[in-house]
């Protein structure tokens, strides 16, 4: 990922930041003639597993990516928060260029099946009840008999990608002045679209 300087954000913290709100991410591998494969999917993410944590995940068996992960295929993963378009009205300066603000992070490692059935029945347990909530009302897989979800279970591929290497990008105008960020962040606060509203918060709450 290029980053420039005033960009760079510390990946490990940033992604801290970012989970569980935007858990939802791209898994992405390369097929043995160079065609790059992505899948969209949930992720969980344990920092303490590993020197720079692990993620873990699942695809149906039918997904190519079922045949990356027993192969121990490198990958990427990504991460994104919100973003905004930046329009150079919010600028001091007469002559500007429109832009984007947003947040990332890349994590590099090699992926791993997870073939144990308890601990894929643990990930996805894990996963429901970071997504699902809790409280009376909040749906478990307890909810299903044992065979349906032995069932399920027979039909996905579990991971686990212990992370080698973080990049974490954090665009939010702080290559202009401060009254511009000001300026930009006052401007994307009143906007209907709640990532641009998302991204002015990140934008204030680190320091513009």
């Amino acid at each position: 990922m290029y980053i420039p300087p005033h960009f760079a954000a510390d990946g490990r913290a940033l992604l801290s930041r970012l989970l569980p709100a935007h858990g939802f991410g791209l898994l992405i591998t390369t097929e043995a003639d160079g065609t790059p494969l992505a899948t969209h999917l949930p992720l969980l993410y344990d920092a303490a597993a590993g020197a720079e944590g692990t993620f873990y995940g699942h695809v149906a068996r039918g997904n190519p990516h079922s045949t990356a992960i027993a192969a121990g295929a490198r990958a990427l993963v990504i991460i994104s928060g919100p973003h905004a378009y930046v329009s150079p009205r919010w600028y001091a300066a007469k002559e500007s260029v429109p832009t984007w603000n947003y947040l990332a992070v890349h994590a590099h490692g090699q992926l791993a099946p997870v073939a144990d059935a308890d601990t894929v029945h643990a990930q996805q347990d894990l996963l429901v009840a970071t997504y699902e909530g809790e409280g009376s009302e909040a749906w478990s897989m307890a909810r299903n008999s044992d065979r349906f979800n032995e069932g399920m279970m027979r039909g996905i591929t579990a991971f686990a990608l212990p992370v080698e290497r973080l990049e974490g990008k954090a665009k939010l105008s702080q290559n202009k002045s401060a009254e511009d960020q000001a300026r930009v962040a006052a401007a994307l606060a009143e906007s209907d679209i709640e990532a641009e509203r998302d991204t002015a918060a990140w934008m204030r709450r680190d320091g513009a």
